[in-house]
């Protein structure tokens, strides 16, 4: 078989077998295919792109680059949930215990942020001791007892895609419907558990701009999950706007508290109860999506889901105090609001533009090896639809160097339009599929 006449044979838009494909993808892994070809293969792909059938091969061989976690040691349903990206979505800080607190094993995975997305295990490093590492027996065992466990995703599972998306990131080939697919579901795959949640994003600050496009890998991911032996389930929603009010990665464990609380921003806990009701649902738990919504807004109201946050915590490290004492959380040294310019009504926040500024105030990566400030980020006092008048603040940034603070103040007023009308809000969860 030969590396160029398979690049070729994409290029020209035709389709390729399996065992190409099982080819490249093995070749990169094992370092005896070079980046310059397989960028070319993923240029390759963007354009002339792939079809069902080539997008489960591609998946299926990624998955079979590395280990396949085994969790049957772990009694029950093991339920895992990804989202496909987006801007404040701090929702696997909030699910997670809420699930559990409802008897769903939780054994996850998670990534860290690179770009505009934040990323969980980011976000739980900002609780002082936390440990995002453990070993296996360990996790094992504090999902029997506990309930929960999140960490790391171990450079073990799905070698392929880690080699792949460093490719994809600096070669803009990210946005292509089959390569995102097969990131995310080799991963999901190989993670090891029962049954799958999918929070497809779209909108400005998701990588799936529209809702059919969004619609179109969601549908795609439910089947191979559900040809894998999975219960799959996605639900698309809404990334125009940030999701809740803080944006970075100490000011959303904050936020996910809040919720885990009651209380919490609008559009977050609503997010945050129905995705965890599916999970619910999903783990067998409740006999549809919305008796697992019930439940799960049951067990935020008496307290079951923040003491299941408070126990995964305390058994990962960290210090359950920050639930009643945010000042043990990373604080900035600086901060700056954002005015209104003129009265009226928030007609829309861009969730890129903010996902950038707060990038650039620290709260983000643009490489792998960027050290982040986790105390840096942006929390919106106005959101899309709010009357404003002027003068009000916006929102504030976070940070702890003055620059960068002011580069992102200065980026913000380019993700807020005001007008004098009251806008229309797109529906926040636009559709659910199921097979």
């Amino acid at each position: 078989m030969n590396t160029v006449t398979i690049i070729t044979k994409k290029r020209d838009g035709k389709r390729l077998t399996k065992d190409e494909i099982e080819y490249l993808v093995k070749g990169y892994t094992e370092g005896t295919i070079p980046d310059y070809q397989m960028s070319a293969f993923l240029m390759a792909v963007y354009f002339s792109g792939m079809d069902r059938e080539e997008t489960i091969a591609l998946t299926q061989c990624m998955k079979e680059s590395g280990d396949v976690v085994d969790l049957s040691k772990i009694c029950g349903v093991k339920v895992d949930k990804h989202s496909t990206g987006g801007v404040g979505d701090k929702t696997t800080l909030i699910v997670g215990p809420v699930a559990a607190a409802c008897g769903v094993p939780v054994a996850k995975m998670s990534g860290r942020g690179l770009g505009f997305t934040g990323g969980t295990v980011d976000k739980l490093e900002a609780i002082p001791g936390f440990q995002t590492a453990m070993a296996e027996a360990d996790f094992i065992s504090q999902v029997n007892n506990e309930g929960i466990a999140v960490i790391g995703q171990t450079g073990d599972i799905a070698p392929a895609d880690k080699k792949i998306y460093a490719l994809r990131d600096v070669t803009a080939t990210v946005e292509n419907l089959s390569l995102i697919t097969s990131s995310i579901m080799s991963k999901k795959l190989a993670a090891g558990s029962d049954a799958i949640l999918l929070d497809v994003k779209c909108g400005s600050g998701a990588f799936m701009k529209t809702e059919e496009d969004a619609r179109q890998l969601a549908e795609l991911m439910v089947d191979i999950g559900e040809g894998s032996g999975k219960k799959t389930m996605a639900m698309i929603t809404d990334m125009s706007q940030p999701l809740g009010c803080a944006v970075g990665n100490a000011l959303e464990v904050m936020e996910a508290i809040d919720v885990l609380k009651g209380g919490g921003p609008e559009d977050i806990r609503v997010l945050s109860i129905a995705l965890a009701g599916a999970m619910i649902y999903l783990g067998g738990k409740a006999k549809d999506p919305e008796e697992g919504k019930a439940l799960a807004e049951q067990a935020i109201a008496n307290g079951r889901a923040l003491e299941k946050f408070k126990i995964f915590v305390a058994g990962q490290g960290g210090d359950p105090e920050i639930t009643e004492d945010y000042g043990l959380l990373p604080q900035s040294k600086i901060r700056m609001p954002f005015l209104a310019r003129e009265e009226g009504y928030i007609q829309s926040i861009d969730a890129m533009t903010i996902g950038l500024a707060s990038q650039h105030t620290g709260a983000g990566r643009e490489t792998k090896q960027d050290e982040i400030d986790l105390s840096a980020g942006i929390v919106l006092h106005k959101k899309a639809g709010d009357q404003v008048k002027k003068g009000d603040a916006v929102c504030t940034i976070y940070g702890s160097d003055v620059k960068k603070t002011e580069k992102a103040l200065e980026e913000i007023q380019n993700a807020v339009k005001i007008g004098l009308e009251r806008p229309e809000l797109p529906a926040l969860i636009k559709t659910i599929i199921e097979r």
